[in-house]
């Protein structure tokens, strides 16, 4: 099929289930509240490597938030709930609890399926000197420090996403490429309860299980040569066509696979609107990956 001129190849993308973390931080400022925001969800693009995949989902205005105050939804991601919460504990209580005047409340809401004693963990911090309050019906944390007090929710509720969701944009030229993974993030930032969690939602490196090499069998992934601009003359099989220079991929994380699936079609639908783009694709290792395959031409019918 084509949208917009652009050839969307008949594929999927292969998602596989990761327990999930929506969390509110606010604070005295917008700007504040990013700062311990991006904090807290740095060294977290791919499980492959980083400890936890992590994101900025959405900010929130003041009139929203529970406290009356700016604040951004994170979302934190682990294939494994026991590490899940470690990573919480670490994230939170090193990033957000040492940030000027944060407050940290749970953001999943109804969707929870099971709750993790975070904020009562973190109370510990106060050395006895903490005490239990309310934050309109919520049960809180206050935690004295030199800032005030910090706040926290008690309970912070977790359930079993999906990570994984991706699609490839291949263009005539690097630039173009580029242009439109900006575009497709743009458009995925729009979308609630997802995350595009590497650098700028936008990743550049590619990947695939394993390695070819023999000499490199210790790595657990290696470059996907065969999505190589560079590559394309001198790989066998390469999958970069003949009129392509330029590749990126968007991977998209979120609370279940019906928020991935309209993520990846508002991202697509920004992407092939940029002059130069020539196709679409998406990542899948045949279904031995994991349990979702979001079929690019189902998300358009």
């Amino acid at each position: 099929m084509e949208l917009n001129g652009v050839f969307v190849e008949d594929t999927f993308a292969e998602g596989f289930p990761i327990w999930v973390l929506r969390v509110l931080i606010t604070a005295a400022t917008e700007r504040l509240a990013k700062i311990a925001a991006t904090e807290a969800t740095g060294f977290g693009c791919s499980v492959i490597m980083c400890p936890a995949e992590a994101g900025i989902e959405k900010y929130v205005p003041p009139t929203e938030t529970p406290d009356g105050r700016p604040g951004y939804i994170i979302e934190i991601c682990h294939p494994k709930k026991g590490e899940l919460e470690h990573q919480l504990l670490e994230r939170l209580g090193q990033c957000v609890l040492t940030a000027p005047t944060t407050a940290v409340f749970d953001a999943m809401g109804d969707d929870a399926e099971e709750q993790l004693k975070v904020g009562f963990k973190l109370k510990f911090f106060g050395d006895g000197f903490e005490k239990k309050d309310k934050v309109g019906d919520r049960t809180v944390y206050k935690i004295p420090i030199m800032g005030g007090d910090f706040v926290v929710e008690s309970k912070l509720g977790i359930k079993k996403g999906v990570a994984g969701g991706n699609f490839f944009i291949m263009a005539e030229n690097n630039m173009a490429a580029l242009t439109a993974a900006e575009a497709a993030v743009d458009a995925i930032n729009t979308v609630a309860k997802t995350i595009t969690p590497f650098p700028g939602g936008i990743v550049a490196s590619g990947s695939k299980v394993g390695a070819n090499n023999e000499k490199y069998k210790f790595m657990a992934a290696t470059t996907n040569e065969k999505m190589c601009p560079t590559l394309k003359d001198s790989v066998e099989n390469t999958e970069v066509p003949e009129d392509v220079n330029g590749v990126y991929e968007i991977v998209i994380d979120g609370v279940d696979e019906e928020a991935v699936k309209e993520a990846m079609k508002v991202g697509i639908l920004a992407a092939v609107k940029v002059p130069g783009v020539k196709k679409i694709t998406a990542g899948n290792y045949g279904g031995k990956l994991g349990k979702y395959q979001i079929k690019l031409h189902e998300l358009f019918e």
